[in-house]
């Protein structure tokens, strides 16, 4: 009896000294994963497209707030998470960093002083980062940002999440490959120039995959089939990108491209996020490197070949539009609302008009798992960001004032169930949900 105390004795101290351990025990940072010349300098720009490349302003830029100082909100599942000043301030920002801490935040997701980032940051996708743009990056921040002297609100979850030494367990989970890209052999250089800002510096599968059991990304490239086949960001659903359904697989290269330097092609527009997306990074990118996403994106799709073009080619008269090309006097609610609020712009057929008004037969908004960006749109409309392609921008107006819930639920119904589209219902429940979170 005495001895086995002792053994249960003996595994109790060394339970609390690797805990201990767990918690104290300085975290190993990652270094270069290349050594640059002792006089390397970045080229002119090149800082500025990586920040824009990386969308670091829409994360780090409060709502009317000046750039990077931080305090913007990000709703996570464990609650809110409020970004950090990334201005060269030295009190409330990073002035006071280095080259390794700033590195150590991109790779390994760790400040100067060893707190663990959440990953909200997306260190996952950001670990991929050439030590060049790392670089080109910390000296655009250092050098070209203004400083912003603004404490923001700390970030403060409920139990456990607000003991972040338990980040570093799932660090070793999600984060703990070898840091650097590693192009694919045998795909050339756009190819892989497209997947370094795919799986990099654009983190795409931050919203567009699936989270594991450990809320990790669901895979960081390709060799994972649920990478980029689809996931959640605050209730709204990101949609997939290879599947022979999903906007990389049905567009053209062609498309695709204009559809991040404009937020809009012959087929869709971007909202919500992905607007502002296009509005802080995508835009900014060269028409090569935009071309170079698309075609990686085409290349790693589940599609058939030749399948997306035929199906783009070939129009078809629905049942829906027949419905309402007739309009019929005991025609129900969701079609008739559709009628009088929304064929106007989007057309019977549900085609729209190229680059002003999206389809919605078969539009990934439309037919999302979740229809709480759908009922948004219905409820406060859509602005297309002005771009340098497309100065001009376009609104959707709302209709929150216009349409009950009651109304707005038909009318989504109608639209997730029209033309080609097979989506479950909306109730008048799901769109107060969203009225409400509004009005918070």
């Amino acid at each position: 009896m005495k001895k086995l105390v002792r053994v249960l004795g003996t595994l109790v101290v060394l339970g609390i000294v690797a805990l201990l351990a767990f918690i104290f025990v300085p975290v190993q940072r990652t270094g270069p994963v290349t050594q640059l010349a002792s006089d390397f300098k970045p080229a002119t720009g090149q800082g500025e497209y990586v920040m824009r490349a990386g969308d670091c302003l829409a994360c780090h830029t409060n709502e009317g707030g000046k750039p990077f100082a931080g305090g913007r909100a990000i709703q996570s599942p464990m609650g809110t998470i409020w970004t950090t000043n990334i201005t060269p301030d030295k009190e409330t920002g990073i002035g006071n960093w280095s080259l390794d801490d700033f590195r150590a935040a991109l790779y390994d997701g760790v400040t100067p002083n060893g707190t663990h980032l959440y990953p909200a940051m997306p260190y996952e996708n950001y670990r991929k980062l050439s030590e060049e743009d790392i670089v080109a990056l910390y000296d655009y921040f250092m050098h070209q940002v203004e400083p912003v002297s603004n404490k923001v609100e700390e970030t403060r979850l409920g139990f456990p999440f607000n003991m972040r030494f338990g980040l570093r367990a799932w660090n070793w989970l999600a984060a703990s490959y070898e840091a650097g890209f590693k192009p694919t052999t045998g795909q050339d250089e756009q190819f892989n120039r497209g997947k370094y800002l795919v799986e990099g510096a654009g983190h795409c599968a931050a919203c567009h995959s699936p989270r594991n059991l450990f809320m990790a990304q669901d895979g960081i490239d390709e060799t994972s089939k649920a990478f980029l086949t689809g996931g959640e960001i605050d209730g709204y659903t990101a949609p997939d990108l290879r599947g022979p359904a999903s906007g990389p697989q049905k567009w053209t290269t062609e498309q695709t491209a204009a559809y991040l330097a404009t937020a809009r092609n012959a087929h869709s527009a971007a909202t919500g996020e992905m607007m502002l997306v296009v509005r802080d990074s995508t835009q900014y990118l060269t028409r090569e490197d935009n071309l170079a996403i698309a075609t990686y994106l085409k290349k790693i799709g589940t599609a058939p070949a030749g399948n997306a073009s035929a199906a783009l080619a070939t129009p078809v008269v629905t049942e829906t539009e027949k419905m309402l090309t007739d309009a019929k006097a005991d025609m129900p609610l969701g079609p008739r609302l559709y009628l009088d609020n929304c064929a106007a712009c989007h057309i019977v057929s549900g085609k729209g008009a190229g680059e002003t008004f999206p389809e919605l037969d078969g539009n990934s908004l439309v037919t999302a798992k979740s229809s709480k960006g759908l009922i948004s749109v219905i409820l406060h409309g859509a602005e297309l960001p002005s771009t340098a392609d497309r100065p001009m921008k376009l609104r959707m107006q709302g209709y929150d004032k216009r349409l009950s819930d009651e109304e707005v639920a038909a009318l989504a119904t109608f639209l997730r169930e029209g033309w080609t589209n097979k989506a479950p219902a909306v109730s008048a429940a799901d769109v107060k949900a969203v009225r409400d979170l509004a009005q918070h």
